[in-house]
């Protein structure tokens, strides 16, 4: 199929849409002046036109079958909405000048994920850039940006989007986000965007007009599924690999991140997520640097992440929710929801050390086994994290980890998570324990969609009735209330808090032995009869020893070591550490305080037993 939306050149553009069951297609031009241009079909259903002397800036729509007309399924900007006409957009009017200047690969990743409407009072692209040297001077490598595809109005988490390919117009659209990209290359900081091919948002999708986009034989839970292995399937599949090369080619994204991969469903011997992977390392595989394909999946499948020929989808990193729960429910005792499948000191421990906690064991709330096992699998191939947007915004009152514990065990849930050999990942504010909460917002205009919206949250949450009713989601002050408070920052607690995650984050670039390896360079242990872990760095310079203790009780941890080891990290800091500063004993044991971790490197090359 050919590429669809406009293509610019430099006297014409030409219009492409994929309609296979339409008997005509015409192109509506609205301005610069008002004239229906009608268009030609090929074999594969792509209708094309070409027409001189139309550019940047020209609005139109699409025509079906001489009554309907609609926005362009693959518009690059909607000026005025989601149901408004969609506007040319020239790519090539932008200059960009970060060549060579970012070459990150995936296991420098630090990522810092953010929202752009509530990353800034001015919830701007513009705004966002302004406090990339924070994020400099914390020391991330990786900004992750919520979807940005078109949504309606002006407040949205991003998974309500309607056109993938244009850029949210109040957040700055196609120029917005190509300066805020070139501006964190120039700051040597890779850019990874959220995109979603499981669903599209209720309001402003028109893409069934259009095709057979859209199945009823699945189910998913945001809205009808998308048609990846039905008939007229490779028309959808072609489609959404195309928005993949698009953010890739024209926006020079580093990564993308593909929202709940285990709802896309697909039961086709050559499923959509592999055509996406085959195609996106054939376009970029000699990229320098590479461009990367991160799933976020619950599915625990070590299939995500094989190669095409071992049978696997072919992408490069995912996400690791069983990390989260199980920090989580040490941390904070909750167990409802998935939650109940964790909450033991093995699971932290199995996530350490596998990377799932589940890894083919049987699962209380799933009522089955789960997952498999993906112990071979190199660690810089897994994202984990302590907070997230799914894992604040999701409750009720979308509360963060500082308000649900204190601040030691906050501290010790940052040390697990950046000292793991894992890709840590951030969420915008947890760096100075940020308080407010990342609550759920939307802004439809259909007030039966609001209404059914709000009720849907009440029946979600209504075990918790005695905290009320969940905030709403259309209540322009929910959105405010999210928003970041940079202020936070410039003294105590969160001046504290930040120079703690500087320190960490500093710890990890700065230590050879600390982060992505491969399962040889690594020994986890769990220690007897306390709920302390240790991970062992096996490096050939300088080894390395993170200890955790999970508990609220003071904890022995100990090994048998040669020579001499020093101890660089404390969650606690030194005036409260209790913790020797040099070990040179064969055996030691040492005395870990509540929700402490404590890093030794060693001061000559030696071995850990």
């Amino acid at each position: 199929m050919k590429r669809p939306g406009t293509h610019v050149s430099d006297e014409s553009s030409t219009f492409v849409v994929w309609a296979p069951l339409k008997n005509h297609v015409a192109i509506h031009l609205l301005q610069p002046f008002d004239r229906i241009v009608p268009m030609v079909c090929d074999e594969s259903g792509c209708w094309t036109a070409t027409i001189e002397g139309v550019g940047h800036g020209a609005l139109y729509r699409y025509l079906l079958d001489g009554s309907t007309e609609r926005p362009d399924p693959a518009s690059q900007c909607q000026p005025e909405g989601v149901h408004g006409p969609s506007m040319i957009v020239d790519q090539r009017r932008f200059n960009w000048n970060d060549s060579g200047l970012c070459r990150r690969q995936l296991t420098d990743y630090i990522i810092y994920e953010l929202h752009v409407g509530t990353f800034t009072a001015e919830g701007t692209f513009a705004a966002a850039i302004a406090r990339l040297p924070a994020l400099v001077d914390l020391g991330i490598t990786a900004v992750e940006i919520m979807p940005a595809a078109q949504f309606p109005g002006k407040r949205n988490w991003g998974y309500d989007g309607v056109y993938p390919f244009a850029v949210q117009y109040s957040y700055g659209g196609a120029e917005g986000l190509k300066v805020f990209v070139d501006e964190c290359h120039r700051n040597d900081i890779a850019v990874i965007l959220d995109v979603v091919y499981n669903h599209l948002g209720p309001e402003g999708n028109y893409l069934g007009d259009f095709g057979p986009y859209f199945t009823d034989r699945y189910k998913t839970p945001w809205g009808d599924s998308l048609n990846f292995d039905g008939p007229y399937s490779d028309g959808v599949c072609d489609f959404f690999i195309a928005n993949a090369c698009y953010w890739l080619r024209e926006y020079h994204m580093d990564a993308l991140r593909l929202d709940a991969v285990h709802a896309i469903c697909d039961m086709g011997a050559r499923p959509f997520l592999q055509r996406l992977s085959e195609t996106v390392e054939r376009e970029f595989g000699a990229a320098d640097p590479p461009r990367y394909l991160i799933a976020e999946s619950d599915l625990n499948d070590a299939r995500v992440l094989r190669d095409h020929e071992t049978g696997g989808l072919g992408l490069h990193a995912q996400w690791n929710d069983d990390f989260h729960h199980s920090l989580h429910t040490l941390l904070t005792g909750e167990q409802q929801g998935y939650y109940a499948d964790f909450g033991d000191i093995n699971h932290m421990f199995r996530a350490f050390n596998n990377a799932f906690s589940y890894s083919g064991d049987y699962s209380r709330t799933r009522k089955r086994s789960h997952g498999n096992n993906v112990s071979r699998f190199h660690t810089g191939r897994f994202a984990i994290c302590s907070q997230n947007h799914d894992q604040i915004g999701n409750r009720m009152l979308g509360e963060r980890l500082i308000r649900l514990s204190d601040p030691d065990r906050v501290r010790l849930a940052a040390a697990a998570v950046l000292l793991s050999p894992y890709i840590p990942l951030l969420f915008m504010g947890e760096e100075h324990g940020e308080d407010t909460p990342f609550l759920y917002f939307a802004d439809h205009s259909d007030e039966s969609l609001k209404q059914a919206v709000r009720e849907g949250r009440k029946v979600e949450f209504a075990g918790f009735r005695e905290m009320g009713d969940p905030p709403d989601p259309f209540d322009p002050a929910t959105f405010e209330q999210s928003k970041i408070d940079w202020s936070k920052r410039s003294e105590p607690p969160g001046s504290t808090m930040l120079r703690y995650y500087q320190e960490l984050i500093r710890l990890r670039k700065d230590c050879p032995a600390i982060g992505p390896c491969t399962r040889d360079r690594l020994e986890m242990r769990r220690h007897q009869k306390t709920w302390c872990i240790s991970i062992h760095y096996l490096h050939d310079v300088q080894p390395a020893v993170c200890i955790f203790n999970f508990s609220r009780d003071r904890a022995e941890a100990g090994w048998s070591i040669t020579g001499q080891w020093r101890m660089i990290f404390d969650s606690r800091g030194e005036e409260a550490s209790g913790l020797p500063v040099l070990i040179d004993r064969p055996e030691t044991v040492l005395y870990l305080k509540p929700w402490q971790c404590a890093v030794f490197v060693a001061a000559s090359t030696v071995s850990v037993k």
